[in-house]
């Protein structure tokens, strides 16, 4: 089984949402990741939380086996992001981010961590993620996240990570700003051609597409969820599903283990949305994992011979 390492932020999020409100509840991109693809392969995490980090959250991790010899803890306050949800729950709306220890984060990678293999760059600057690989000594597989921020503001330099990245992960609004394009469709392609040799596009309670340039497209609808109450994280978790699939192949990924890690990915993502923060993710089991792929393939399957033409 291959290594993965993660470099993105741990935070307490501040979230409302119509089903009610969690104040500093934890969260950040690399627990989420972490959680979910820790059910399935080793994780290392690189990130930096401040003095105020809750030795029990330290906990959730390790109990998951996640190596945290690169984290880094400093003083000062942990990443905090306050925001709120309407409506159909599409769209977080910002009310404070606060950076804290995280705006000087200066990612080291341990000794250790430099023969991982498979490396996501959680959405972190660009300029960093350009940093964490530049450490890595022959990563098998890597991927990539990314945010209108860096889109809108260091385009140039996301451009040089995309071709250097076997996959992006990145949502379906934030694809077609990178690209310009009308639709999903025509943008995992247009973005395949900057550099990575796969996309796939976040589609929320629309699922997913996943392109591949040898291999075109792959897209499925989300799990059927009937009471969502906080999507923070889902997209974050879907990454870590789709990691810990691949890792756990322990092989350079062909097409079809890309198909599998997207819908693993899609199950662990539509427990995360069941509670706020990480809470409902960090209780999964792999047995809970089954049942609901198990109840998936009833939705998304039907026989061969079920529609006549």
């Amino acid at each position: 089984m291959s290594q993965i390492l993660v470099v993105g932020s741990l935070a307490y999020d501040s979230i409302q949402t119509p089903a009610g409100k969690a104040p500093k509840t934890l969260g950040g991109s690399a627990n989420y990741f972490s959680l979910a693809a820790s059910l399935l392969s080793k994780v290392r995490v690189v990130g930096v939380v401040g003095d105020d980090y809750a030795q029990e959250d330290y906990q959730l991790l390790e109990k998951r086996d996640v190596d945290l010899s690169g984290l880094e803890k400093v003083k000062g306050k942990t990443f905090h992001w306050e925001g709120y949800y309407e409506g159909t729950l599409n769209e977080a709306k910002t009310l404070k981010t606060d950076l804290n220890v995280f705006e000087h984060f200066n990612p080291k990678l341990p000794a250790s961590f430099k023969d991982s293999q498979f490396v996501f760059l959680a959405n972190i600057a660009p300029e960093l993620q350009l940093q964490v690989l530049s450490q890595v000594d022959k990563p098998k597989f890597v991927g990539m996240d990314t945010m209108n921020f860096w889109i809108s503001s260091k385009k140039s330099a996301l451009l040089d990570v995309l071709k250097k990245v076997n996959v992006i992960l990145i949502n379906e609004g934030e694809s077609q700003m990178l690209t310009g394009a009308a639709n999903a469709i025509a943008a995992a392609t247009e973005i395949s051609k900057m550099g990575p040799e796969a996309v796939v596009i976040k589609r929320g309670e629309y699922g997913f597409v996943l392109f591949h340039r040898d291999h075109g497209f792959f897209s499925l609808p989300a799990m059927t969820i009937k009471d969502v109450i906080d999507p923070t994280g889902a997209g974050d978790t879907f990454a870590g599903g789709f990691f810990g699939t691949l890792a756990s192949m322990d092989r350079r990924p062909s097409f079809e283990d890309m198909k599998k890690a997207c819908v693993v990915g899609t199950l662990l993502a539509s427990f995360t949305i069941q509670d706020f923060g990480v809470k409902s993710l960090a209780k999964v089991t792999l047995n809970d994992l089954r049942s609901r792929r198990h109840d998936y393939k009833k939705i998304v399957s039907f026989e061969k011979d079920f529609v006549e033409i």
